[in-house]
């Protein structure tokens, strides 16, 4: 998994007869320091989390399918829960 933060929401009136009726967010990857990591990605939405949000991503494949509950279904990245807070330690 890995750490985001969304930063926007896609609205898409074509897609996948699998993602009709899924939010799709965009999200940006954090290092643990809080920084950017790379470029933004699209991630369906599993937990309903919005724009401002740091989240938890699933990456994989089958990971991010499931999550959302569409086995088999082209979806590579889903965010399966929202951040409180992070804890570091030494």
């Amino acid at each position: 998994m890995l750490i985001g933060k969304v930063i926007g929401e896609v609205v898409a009136t074509r897609k996948h007869a699998s993602h009709e009726g899924q939010k799709i967010l965009y999200v940006q990857m954090l290092d643990l320091d809080g920084s950017e990591r790379g470029s933004p990605y699209l991630a369906v939405d599993a937990v309903d989390a919005g724009v401002g949000d740091d989240v938890l991503v699933a990456q994989e494949g089958w990971s991010a399918m499931t999550s959302v509950g569409k086995p088999y279904s082209p979806i590579d990245m889903a965010v399966v829960g929202v951040i409180d807070q992070v804890h570091l330690s030494e």
